[in-house]
C-alpha cells in the first residue's frame, strides 16, 4: 500500500514559525484522512521522525519558508527545488529536518517524493499568536495539501469546510 505523510514542523512559541503546525492541525480538523496517509504534528522534533518518514511514496511538509517573496505569499517547492530550500537555515527547526532527509537518503528509505507547501513569514518573534497575514493563509496551505494528496490518488473525506 502506499504511504503518505503530511507533516507540520515549526515552533508554536515564535509567532509565523506555527504556521506548519497550525496547518497540520487544520487538516486534521477538515479531512478524514485515509489510513496510509499520517498527519504528523512535528513541531521541532528532529531524529525521533526517521521511521514516520522511512520509504514513503509521498511526504508533504507544511512550514514557513523563506522564499524572498512578500510576506504572507504561499508557495510551493518540490523536485530540483527541495534540496536548494533546505540549505537555506529559517530556523532552527530546519536543521533538524534536513538531518532527518540525509539520513534517510542514507538508509536508502529517503520518501520518492517530497513537496514543501509553506507561506513567508511577516514575524518569527516570540509570541504565541501568528501575525494576521499569515493565519489568513492557514486554509490556503490546507486546501493545497489535500489536493496534493487528492492528486497522487490518496482518498480524502471532508469532515467540515477547511478552516484556519
Amino acid at each position: 500500500m502506499r504511504r503518505a505523510v503530511v507533516l507540520g514542523i515549526g515552533n508554536t512559541i515564535l509567532t509565523d514559525e506555527a504556521a506548519g503546525v497550525r496547518a497540520v492541525e487544520a487538516l486534521e480538523r477538515a479531512y478524514r484522512l485515509p489510513e496510509n496517509v499520517l498527519a504528523i504534528d512535528g513541531g521541532t522534533s528532529g531524529m525521533e521522525m526517521i521511521e514516520d518518514l522511512s520509504n514513503l511514496d509521498f511526504l508533504i511538509v507544511l512550514d514557513v519558508v523563506k522564499a524572498g517573496v512578500p510576506p504572507g505569499t504561499v508557495v510551493k517547492i518540490a523536485g530540483d527545488e527541495i534540496p536548494i530550500f533546505f540549505r537555506q537555515k529559517l530556523s532552527p527547526h530546519q536543521i533538524a529536518l534536513p538531518d532527518v532527509l540525509a539520513s534517510l537518503e542514507l538508509l536508502d528509505t529517503l520518501p520518492k517524493e517530497i513537496v514543501v507547501l509553506g507561506v513567508e513569514p511577516v514575524s518569527l518573534e516570540l509570541g504565541m499568536e501568528m501575525t494576521p497575514t499569515v493565519a489568513e493563509k492557514i486554509p490556503a496551505l490546507v486546501a493545497m495539501a489535500a489536493d496534493e494528496l487528492v492528486s497522487r490518488c490518496y482518498a480524502l473525506e471532508a469532515l467540515t469546510a477547511p478552516v484556519g
